[in-house]
């Protein structure tokens, strides 16, 4: 049974203490946002001003946050989600990437990639590099959400820590326990968590339903349950410098 929560602020101040701790694993432009699923078209302009229009491939795990923004901001973006399941297979990510933005490209959007390296090892940036393509700034979705400073500290705290987003939160069982085979074999529970200390959730939109599964979660892995609001300004902003065509 899972111990402890503590819960700060969006700048990491402390608002509830913990008992202890203890993880794995542009402008606004007034144009209608065009956040689309999947698949290119749609109807959406490829061009604003002479200018291509933005396509933006994002990690399914990002993308309801991606579009969310889009359309809050009414930015002229379309949102094109990839599976958020490609992280169990990291190395598929980037000809996925590559797949679909070569279909857009195609259709004579400007594409921009809403992921981090995201276990790819440096083949997304040789990829970007490649195609002239920009992607999110961070090693993976948590630096995005939270800032590498924060998540180093986190991790240097205490190296035995699980993270957590919304999106995992909600997905636990369909994107961890299931793909690992754990609902088959629970016995594989300590050989693939054994060594957490705690799990730390990265807050974006909590409420009381998130707050609830996540207690969940922590308390599937018998550990104690650390909740950081970070809200998705961090992301808000990166998504802002893709959005922004370079003159």
């Amino acid at each position: 049974m899972a111990e402890g929560l503590v819960v700060t602020s969006p700048n990491g101040t402390l608002a509830a203490p913990g008992s202890r701790s203890g993880l794995a694993g542009p402008t606004s432009s007034g144009v209608a946002a065009r956040a689309g699923g999947g698949g290119a078209g749609g109807g959406a302009r490829k061009t604003t001003g002479g200018t291509p229009a933005t396509a933006v491939i994002a990690c399914g795990a990002l993308a309801g946050h991606v579009r969310e923004i889009v359309t809050r901001r009414e930015w002229e973006l379309r949102v094109h989600s990839l599976p958020a399941i490609l992280h169990n297979s990291p190395r598929d990510i980037t000809p996925a990437v590559e797949r679909l933005a070569g279909e857009l490209a195609a259709e004579g959007w400007r594409v921009v990639v809403a992921y981090a390296d995201c276990g790819t090892y440096g083949e997304l940036d040789a990829l970007c590099e490649r195609l002239g393509l920009v992607r999110l700034p961070g090693l993976h979705c948590y630096d995005v959400l939270a800032g590498p400073d924060r998540i180093r500290a986190l991790l240097e705290a205490e190296p035995g820590t699980y993270l957590l987003t919304d999106f995992l939160v909600r997905s636990f069982r369909k994107s961890v326990l299931e793909s690992l085979g754990l609902d088959r074999y629970p016995e594989l529970m300590t050989d693939y968590f054994g060594h957490y200390q705690r799990v730390v959730w990265l807050a974006q939109e909590p409420d009381a339903e998130l707050t609830r599964a996540a207690h969940e979660v922590a308390q599937t892995l018998g550990l104690p349950l650390t909740v950081i609001e970070v809200g998705v300004s961090l992301l808000e902003a990166a998504l802002a410098q893709l959005a922004t065509p370079v003159s």
